[in-house]
């Protein structure tokens, strides 16, 4: 949990004021946080048992709806085309298309809905790992300024009632058009596999 919060400013900081990270700089961050030594924060840094809550409850739902949503997808996918047995080396392309390709729509389809069930989950704790950090962001509203975390949130639920109370309920979505960015992104090189070995299927 504390190199996964060393990873997370990491990867929010403004370009502006970030030095070149270093390899290990995650690994000396992560260390520095539970020794309580390295790059000083604020008295707002919420302690790491109070970061666990949330940390846990969203990895272990991701892992619940993403495997659950997985297993019904397989299934219905299987169902609709079972599996063939090859006969000859010219089915062989299409075997290893009916084999993997459920895999992949199925995988892609699970960690798709898990992301997006939990998004909101997903805001409150990335809120409460970087409070304290001294972290500065860019304004994606504007583009052309940087912000400070300023928060002063005291927990969990704490978190939850202020991002409702002064946000609304679109508060939870903040940033959700990388989601929309990375799995199309995804769904294309899904689309391009399938175009490939079905091109290999034919020319076989």
């Amino acid at each position: 949990m504390p190199f996964y919060s060393a990873s997370l400013i990491e990867t929010v900081q403004s370009e502006i004021i970030r030095d070149n990270p270093g390899i290990l700089d995650c690994v000396k961050e992560g260390v520095g946080r539970v020794m309580g030594m390295g790059i000083p924060h604020s008295k707002r840094l919420l302690p790491l048992w109070g970061l666990m809550l949330p940390t846990v409850l969203h990895g272990v739902l991701h892992y619940v709806v993403s495997s659950t949503v997985r297993r019904l997808v397989l299934f219905l996918l299987r169902r609709k085309s079972p599996a063939k047995q090859p006969v000859d080396g010219s089915e062989t392309v299409q075997t290893m298309l009916d084999a993997y390709f459920p895999e992949l729509m199925a995988s892609f389809v699970a960690s798709l809905c898990a992301d997006v069930l939990l998004y909101p989950l997903e805001t409150v704790m990335h809120r409460l790992h970087i409070q304290g950090t001294r972290t500065i962001i860019d304004n994606t509203d504007l583009g052309f300024e940087v912000l400070p975390i300023n928060t002063q949130y005291e927990g969990i639920r704490d978190c939850v009632n202020v991002i409702r109370r002064e946000e609304g309920a679109l508060g939870f979505y903040k940033g959700f058009g990388s989601i929309l960015v990375q799995y199309s992104l995804h769904a294309a090189v899904l689309q391009i596999t399938k175009v490939i070995y079905s091109t290999l299927l034919q020319n076989a």
